[in-house]
């Protein structure tokens, strides 16, 4: 598997600041608690192109794992995040109707 591309101090300094509307810092179970994987490694995971995750986050409805923006030209996709998202996408064939 591969690993998180950015670290919780990276993903931290990046993100600065962030003011929360509980004012209540992001601990372990929120976002900066997870790792991180950059579009490259996701497109990686699940075998498309990563020109394909590009257009899913700019399709109208939007697709795909949700993601972070954290400028124009970085997106991160947190890995629980991305967990959640095939685990929705799982179809047990003997348990599909």
């Amino acid at each position: 598997m591969l690993e998180p591309m950015l670290t919780l101090a990276q993903v931290a300094e990046l993100l600065g600041s962030v003011s929360r509307p509980d004012s209540s810092p992001a601990g372990p179970s929120g976002l900066l608690g997870a790792g991180w994987y950059s579009t490259e490694d996701v497109a990686s995971l699940i075998g498309v192109d990563p020109s394909t995750l590009r257009r899913w986050r700019t399709s109208k409805p939007m697709q795909g794992p949700p993601f972070v923006r954290l400028t124009s030209r970085i997106t991160v996709y947190s890995v629980a995040d991305v967990q959640s998202w095939l685990e929705s996408r799982r179809i047990v064939p003997g348990e599909a109707a």
